[in-house]
């Protein structure tokens, strides 16, 4: 997994910078319900997504265990970030009227998974919402672009099933009392990929599906992008997916 201790200085810069922030941040506030005083957001990194949840009488709080995360967070949300784990939240019970997570679950192993939606269950008061991202690595493989359309149906023989489908979500959700309540998108500015940024990703094996796939086949789809016009010119950004559920 990747040190976020050491990715934190140039984090934002290389996910979609302002651009992105505001495009998550203005989905996000169309979920977080009317008048919820208090906001969660789990894995809140630098904090440029969750300084753009604050509102005048609404309390925003970042909680991240990456202490160079937490580090420029605090810049941005002064006194108002923890240090804590999406399994074990350093909150109260019944104490926030909306959680925000958005790029972790993806990153969390099955268990991880189900603790980590046990622990908004928790904190969350009665009627209050989770605001997740799902589906979350699969946006990358469907921006139906000449490069995606070569390595989406690659990828999709050989990647293991994803640990944030929405499908997953929802039914670990139901088993908390946590119904769906609305859908959200934003782009993911800045991370279009050109066809040479998918080579070194591909001949780097960031992904474990290239592993799986072998030499053969990946030596075959590198040749197709290689073949592709406008080798430098990014593609079409990713569009992620939220999903909000509501604590019944």
């Amino acid at each position: 997994m990747l040190d976020y201790n050491r990715e934190a200085a140039r984090y934002d810069a290389t996910r979609g910078g302002d651009e992105r922030a505001d495009a998550a941040a203005a989905a996000i506030r169309k979920l977080i319900p009317a008048g919820a005083a208090t906001v969660l957001d789990i894995a809140c990194g630098t904090g440029i997504v969750t300084m753009r949840l604050t509102e005048p009488r609404r309390r925003v709080i970042g909680v991240d265990r990456a202490e160079g995360m937490l580090a420029l967070a605090q810049t941005r949300l002064p006194g108002a970030v923890l240090c804590g784990d999406a399994t074990k939240l350093p909150m109260p019970d019944d104490s926030v009227d909306a959680v925000v997570i958005v790029w972790l679950l993806q990153l969390l192993g099955a268990d991880q998974v189900e603790a980590a939606i046990a622990e908004v269950a928790r904190v969350l008061r009665p009627r209050g919402t989770l605001i997740t991202t799902v589906d979350r690595n699969d946006a990358a493989y469907a921006a139906g672009s000449d490069t995606t359309n070569l390595v989406g149906p690659v990828r999709a023989q050989f990647v293991p099933r994803q640990r944030d489908t929405a499908e997953t979500i929802t039914k670990l959700a139901k088993a908390h009392r946590l119904a769906p309540a609305g859908e959200a998108t934003f782009v993911g500015h800045g991370q279009g990929r050109s066809p040479q940024r998918w080579i070194e990703v591909i001949r780097a094996f960031d992904h474990d599906w290239p592993r799986a796939a072998g030499p053969d086949i990946v030596t075959a789809l590198l040749r197709q992008l290689a073949a592709l016009p406008d080798q430098d010119i990014p593609r079409a950004d990713p569009v992620y997916r939220l999903l909000a559920l509501h604590r019944t």
